[in-house]
């Protein structure tokens, strides 16, 4: 296998390559650290790597399935880490034992925790390999990867232009294809934003399903840990790994369902036969025939321009689920845009939890500091208002959605932004609201906690500086109920066999 043959494959692939002894960890990590250094440093996509700690790691690896194939054990279930020797890096926001952590903002020092966070815990358990840390915004707030501290995270598609954000590093790594998975966080479309950009799939799942334990907390509710990939298999094995509840969590979403709530009942099972007991097996489950929405109206910022591209690849997805005997049924915003003032409310008090000694405010990029400013002028009365307002809002949204099983939207109303395009140093309001106006559609999700995923079924054609178009990836976003991941899975990978996009490569992996 060559190189380019080897990071080619997705995670699951890589790790069943590995088990079957066609390659070994070492030599993984060898081929991933160098695409590191060369089409990662193109496209952004580190701030560090971390080479001893993924050397241990990758040895270790080598060791267990040594062992494994001297015992005879290699094949039976349980035997071996699920992605024993698959490199997978982590969004410089977490802590990796050992290895510094900045969050993308030079009023911060980097340290180097004594711990790991829990989701560097599990994927460690599930025997990745961390090769280092991918590149954020300060403190992940703002939609584009563009830190002071760090490299600028370009879509390899097109390095004029952004990968998203704020885990616009962790995906640049993975269209790249430097590793086949990397983890990623998504407070208001993290994950969902940069695999969109990106070409790559980015499920936000359901509130409570990943826990931020045992160091963090969930705070508003708004955020949660996730990973980005290049299939949707890939997606859900991730997640049967990192839906692991820690002792004390505030919000759990319960195990995988196979039931539906509509307008207080309980709907009919979505699956034909047995309900699925994992997100793997979800992606093997076929359903029965459901009621999708379809949603081309921006929601947070209703005069948002979309490009056409971004509605046509939402009705492309729609009529696919139609051609697979779906009903699909035009929607409608769930509420009124002002409504989502309460987002805003809580993401500008979120940007104060930083702890930025006072002396260093002004080493913070423009945004953050009007974000601060922001969270500071909202009163304890006004905070608990927008959280019981949220709370509202929730409801309000599972029953204006009470008859429908799946909502299908654009990711994002524009293609990947050019960089520097969005952020705006001089004029930190217009920064926010143009982020806004490029993600009409992704807070939703966060706000209510449902889970959704953004998967590369489209494509825009843009001039480029020569005039040569330039074909560059849009994203598809479906959403459902609370604790509804198990069944966007399953809808994902139908979509995936009906408009495979695994055969597109980024012009920078050519």
């Amino acid at each position: 296998m060559t190189t380019a043959e080897l990071l080619e494959l997705d995670a699951t692939a890589l790790a069943a390559s590995l088990r079957a002894g066609e390659t070994s960890p070492t030599e993984v990590l060898d081929a991933t650290l160098g695409a590191a250094r060369d089409a990662g440093a193109r496209v952004g996509a580190f701030v560090h790597l971390a080479d001893d700690l993924a050397r241990a790691q990758a040895a270790a690896a080598e060791s267990a399935l040594v062992t494994a194939r001297r015992d005879g054990v290699v094949g039976e279930p349980g035997a071996l880490p699920p992605f024993l020797g698959v490199p997978c890096p982590v969004k410089d926001l977490n802590l990796v034992a050992g290895v510094p952590v900045r969050a993308g903002s030079a009023a911060l020092d980097p340290v180097a925790p004594p711990v790991d966070d829990g989701v560097v815990t599990l994927l460690r358990e599930a025997g990745t390999v961390m090769l280092g840390k991918t590149s954020t915004p300060e403190l992940g707030l703002p939609c584009y990867t563009e830190p002071d501290v760090g490299p600028t995270a370009r879509t390899p598609w097109d390095l004029r232009r952004s990968a998203g954000g704020s885990s616009g590093g962790a995906a640049a790594a993975v269209a790249a294809r430097v590793v086949p998975v990397a983890h990623g966080s998504d407070g208001g479309g993290s994950i969902r934003i940069p695999a969109s950009a990106c070409g790559l799939v980015g499920l936000k799942p359901s509130r409570g399903r990943v826990s931020p334990g045992p160091f963090s907390v969930d705070g508003a509710g708004l955020a949660t840990h996730g990973v980005l990939t290049r299939s949707v298999r890939d997606t859900a094995a991730f997640l049967d790994v990192l839906a692991r509840p820690w002792p004390g969590d505030t919000f759990v979403a319960g195990p995988v369902p196979g039931t539906a709530h509509r307008g207080g009942t309980t709907a009919t099972t979505w699956w034909t036969g047995e309900a699925p007991d994992t997100f793997l097996g979800a992606t093997r489950a076929p359903t029965r025939p459901l009621r999708v929405g379809l949603l081309l109206d921006p929601v947070i910022a209703p005069d948002a321009p979309v490009h056409p591209a971004c509605a046509a690849v939402a009705r492309e997805a729609a009529a696919l689920l139609a051609d697979a005997g779906h009903e699909v049924v035009e929607l409608g915003p769930p509420f009124d845009a002002q409504r989502w003032e309460s987002f805003a409310a809580l993401w500008s008090v979120g940007a104060l939890l930083a702890p930025v000694p006072a002396e260093r405010e002004d080493l913070l990029v423009p945004l953050t500091r009007w974000l601060r400013e922001r969270g500071r002028s909202v009163s304890g009365a006004q905070y608990a208002t927008a959280l019981a307002e949220v709370q509202r809002l929730t409801r309000d949204v599972a029953a204006a959605w009470a008859d429908v099983d799946v909502v299908v939207s654009p990711t994002l109303a524009q293609p990947p932004a050019l960089v520097g395009a969005q952020r705006l140093d001089d004029d930190p309001a217009a920064d926010f609201a143009a982020q806004t106006a490029f993600t009409p559609w992704t807070s939703m999700w966060n706000l209510t906690g449902r889970p959704a995923v953004s998967l590369p079924l489209g494509e825009a054609v843009v001039p480029a500086d020569a005039g040569t178009p330039v074909p560059l990836p849009v994203g598809v976003m479906l959403g459902a109920a609370h604790g509804a991941d198990a069944l966007l899975l399953s809808l994902a990978a139908r979509l995936e066999e009906a408009a495979p996009w695994a055969h597109r490569r980024p012009p920078e992996t050519a």
